[in-house]
């Protein structure tokens, strides 16, 4: 590195690494002068190059971390990856709090501010929508069609509302009334219905389903910003669909007398999310998503890291860093469930990467998530929760979910994130209503070739123009921006209602 900017071929990450990643595809036969070894294999681009002749059965270390195991000899120069790479057993060091340190807050006079929605509950909105939430599958084209009824047309008379929504999705009943999946599923609408991101919400269901709405307002606390129909009661779907326009017009009423406000940046609830990923993300976009994240903890504010199954194997970097012990116990509690979860429905937790991911680079699920942790930046972890639980706590917190993206996002927004960042190495398409996704390329040909869905480049530090330090000051910046209004790229799409996705625990009765 030059200036702390990336100049070499090749790029070694750690002291006790087993191997380099290539950042241009070498040949075989190629001599690479500042490792000293000459490649005797074709090793794409992202991969992983042997720096050294390893044993079958010994471990193979990057990030300074093992990733896996040989599951042959491998010699000096070849091609490391699925051939003669695997995941195996070994102990993890927890070493509980042992990195954690006091909290390096700024003073709220030279904190960083953004224009945001104030509501009556002291939250900040990021965005003013109105919300069409439904309670059952049975509701979702009632729902659809209220909305749609509010063209860019109707809404040009509301300047202050961003639109619209209608949350549908496949489930809601034929499902166990009581125990964890069905309270999760509550949590998850009792999170969407109190949203900030909402001005108000019509909570919309058929009627006999086992997802009750009585429930769902109990769980609210009868929000004044709440109203309630189900189709049952109003005489069927036109009548719902006519009386649930005169609402939303009497919403959008009350929603337009909203502004934005000068409000500090301690407001922001960042949602952390990586898909789609390569061997660039854990060396590019992810460590300056990682920097963007001390800045806001720094300026009191929040970011949620989550997708538990993509944090295995390096969860001992969290614990190290965990404000208290019962922080880390509560993260470790959740790997062993998650453990057990995919053993009763005969997976396994390591079965991970994506076909995707492989071909971007990444071999093993240790080495994914040794990646996947750097969006979660240096700052002490403050809390763990479960998924769609109401996130209270500032600073760095993680949430249990699973690793696929719209359903762990899903959670981080029930538990009140107004922000998404999302990382990704192969493409992604986002979008998150009513919370802005910013989605961040960890590689220049990447953000080329999908501009239109793209918000940051951070190839400029794989390319050697940027350091990770720059990079995360701009995500920082981007995140501000948006959260006063700035549409991101799936905003400008018109993305984001059909992303919708609660995790699903029950058995379909």
């Amino acid at each position: 590195m030059a200036d702390g900017k990336l100049m070499a071929r090749v790029l070694k990450l750690g002291a006790q690494d087993d191997v380099a990643v290539v950042l241009l595809p070498v040949r075989v036969g190629e001599h690479i002068p500042s490792l000293s070894l000459t490649a005797i294999s074709e090793i794409p681009a992202g991969h992983k190059l042997a720096l050294r002749a390893i044993q079958i059965g010994h471990p193979v270390r990057k990030f300074n971390q093992i990733i896996g195991f040989a599951t042959q000899q491998i010699a000096q120069g070849e091609h490391i990856h699925t051939h003669n790479l695997m995941v195996g057993d070994f102990d993890r060091d927890y070493s509980i709090g042992s990195d954690a340190r006091p909290a390096n807050l700024l003073n709220p006079a030279a904190a960083a501010s953004f224009l945001g929605f104030r509501r009556p509950d002291g939250r900040v909105g990021t965005r003013n929508y109105v919300g069409v939430l439904t309670t059952v599958n049975c509701s979702a084209t009632v729902a659809r069609r209220i909305a749609a009824h509010f063209t860019a047309e109707v809404l040009s008379a509301y300047p202050n509302v961003d639109g619209v929504v209608a949350i549908t999705h496949g489930t809601g009943c034929g499902m166990a009334e009581h125990g964890e999946p069905a309270d999760l599923l509550r949590r998850v609408f009792a999170g969407y219905a109190t949203h900030p991101n909402f001005a108000s919400v019509l909570l919309l269901g058929l009627g006999c389903e086992t997802n009750q709405i009585d429930h769902l307002v109990a769980l609210t606390g009868a929000s004044d910003t709440l109203r309630t129909s189900t189709i049952q009661e109003q005489g069927g779907t036109t009548a719902t669909i006519r009386s649930g326009i005169v609402s939303v017009y009497e919403m959008l009423e009350q929603a337009n007398r909203a502004g934005r406000t000068l409000v500090a940046a301690s407001n922001l609830v960042l949602g952390l999310q990586c898909g789609g990923s390569d061997a660039y993300s854990g060396i590019s976009a992810n460590p300056a998503l990682g920097v963007a994240v001390d800045l806001l903890v720094r300026n009191g504010g929040t970011a949620i890291l989550s997708e538990t199954p993509e944090i295995y194997g390096a969860e001992h970097l969290l614990t190290r860093r965990s404000a208290r012990p019962e922080v880390a116990e509560r993260l470790i509690e959740r790997i062993r469930w998650w453990e057990e979860y995919t053993a009763r429905h005969k997976g396994s937790i390591d079965n991970n990467p994506q076909p995707g991911n492989k071909t971007g680079g990444l071999t093993t699920i240790l080495e994914k998530s040794l990646g996947a942790v750097s969006k979660a930046g240096t700052t002490n972890l403050n809390e763990v929760y479960l998924y769609a639980e109401a996130v209270r706590e500032r600073g760095l917190v993680f949430m249990d979910s699973p690793g696929f993206d719209p359903v762990s996002a899903t959670g981080q927004v029930a538990g009140g994130a107004n922000m998404i960042c999302f990382t990704t190495g192969r493409g992604s398409v986002f979008g998150c209503k009513p919370t802005p996704s910013v989605k961040i390329a960890s590689n220049t040909a990447l953000f080329e070739r999908m501009s239109d869905d793209i918000d940051i480049n951070c190839g400029a530090i794989i390319d050697g123009s940027q350091t990770v330090e720059e990079a995360g000051a701009a995500i920082f910046a981007e995140t501000l921006a948006v959260a006063s209004g700035k549409p991101t790229r799936s905003e400008v799409l018109g993305f984001g209602e059909e992303e919708f996705q609660p995790w699903l625990q029950s058995a379909t009765l």
